[in-house]
């Protein structure tokens, strides 16, 4: 009699097991005719009985309703979290589930990232960081989860971004990639590949040239830099000093982790140290454009311009072609035109007013002649930058220099065609 009992147990475990797959096969087959809805109706059918199926048809059913939430998603938040938490479950109980929904999986990225990417500019950045955070769930890729430590920073949601960036420091994240590049023919630019067969395939075509592999720069330095600036803003300057010390003994020939030390001495006021870090970072390679250009960034983000500039020279003088510090010079100088031009918007009509609106003019043209050379040096280099183009057209029409003004008008709307 027991013996009976426990086959008829085991034979009702087995219905209940055969009832929850043949649901999840409906659900699956709802999905390949997009009836999402119908397929989340079929596997809200089968979840009162997970309890009694084993791990793999649990990863099943969690992974199938991940996909079904995706496609009905439509970029609501709510959704692409539920269905990347769904997926997680799935890869915990099977990592090996991720080969089989892989088209879903890369499904999931695309959406979220793009999500993600409406959020940023937006500037909804705690949603961008939610998505993000949830997305580095999944894949257990650490460039998500610097993406998302990134947001919760322009979000200032700094205790995320302290922990998210900790998070990667503790992994051994740099950020350095190999990139396969090559070159356009025609514009100049270089261009990264996927794969270096896409960028083999891409010479062969004849349009690229100048095949190379390239390392990224490091992300340490930035994610150091990033957390001794929220120490520093939330008053703690020792744990900021500590977690650099630390950096540096670490890798003390790392220029980007040079970079953020005399970054965070600067913001701490130390301009001696600062002054010092900067000359030893010169010394690593006094002949390398690409160090003076960081260093004008550098100094430009911490928004002493006039140091900036001369970085920016000093690699032109090494580098007279260096479209970058062309096109920085030119963006610092006309910076300077911003209060100009707010205080030309306030004035009224009175006499006055339009004598000082005069001044200002003046003001701002004789600026505008300032950055011309570096943007027309800029479009010799590289003509197909639409943003250099469409400055230089502005500035033409600012200085009464119709025919220059036209030929660059003619490119720009040449540009917004092909868009």
């Amino acid at each position: 009699m027991k013996k009976r009992v426990l086959i008829a147990g085991l034979a009702l475990v087995t219905a209940v097991s055969f009832g929850q797959k043949k649901e999840i096969k409906k659900a699956e087959k709802a999905i390949k005719s997009s009836q999402f809805n119908e397929a989340l109706k079929y596997l809200d059918e089968a979840e009162p009985q997970l309890g009694t199926v084993d791990n793999q048809m649990k990863a099943q059913f969690y992974a199938t309703r991940g996909e079904a939430i995706l496609g009905a998603a439509n970029k609501n938040h709510k959704k692409l979290l539920a269905a990347a938490e769904a997926f997680q479950t799935a890869i915990s109980l099977n990592p090996k589930i991720n080969m089989e929904f892989e088209t879903a999986l890369q499904n999931l990225r695309v959406d979220i990232i793009n999500a993600a990417m409406d959020d940023q500019n937006a500037q909804n950045y705690t949603p961008a960081t939610e998505k993000l955070y949830a997305l580095y769930l999944v894949s257990q890729d650490p460039g998500d989860l610097y993406f998302a430590a990134g947001n919760a920073v322009n979000g200032h949601d700094y205790d995320t971004a302290l922990k998210y960036y900790q998070m990667l420091l503790d992994q051994g994240y740099t950020g350095i990639e190999e990139q396969f590049v090559a070159t356009d023919k025609v514009s100049g630019e270089e261009k990264a590949f996927g794969s270096k067969n896409l960028r083999d395939l891409a010479v062969k075509s004849g349009e690229y040239i100048k095949p190379q592999m390239k390392k990224t720069d490091s992300r340490k330095g930035e994610i150091l830099r990033n957390m001794t600036l929220i120490y520093i803003e939330e008053g703690n300057t020792e744990k900021a000093s500590d977690l650099m010390k630390a950096a540096r003994a670490e890798s003390p020939d790392d220029i980007q982790l040079m970079r953020a030390d005399a970054y965070m001495s600067y913001k701490m006021g130390d301009v001696e140290r600062y002054n010092e870090i900067l000359n030893q970072i010169v010394a690593s390679d006094p002949n390398n454009p690409e160090i003076y250009f960081n260093l004008g960034v550098a100094a430009g983000e911490m928004g002493n311009n006039e140091k900036a500039v001369q970085y920016y020279k000093k690699a032109l003088e090494l580098k007279p072609d260096y479209e970058g510090a062309l096109i920085n010079i030119s963006v610092l100088k006309l910076a300077a035109e911003d209060k100009l031009v707010e205080e030309m918007n306030s004035l009224g009509n009175s006499a006055a007013d339009n004598k000082r609106y005069d001044q200002l003019k003046m003001e701002r043209q004789k600026i505008q002649k300032e950055a011309l050379p570096y943007l027309e040096r800029s479009f010799k280099i590289n003509p197909n930058n639409g943003e250099v183009v469409r400055t230089l057209m502005n500035i033409y029409g600012q200085l009464g220099d119709d025919a220059k003004y036209q030929d660059m008008k003619a490119r720009f709307d040449k540009f917004k065609e092909q868009e």
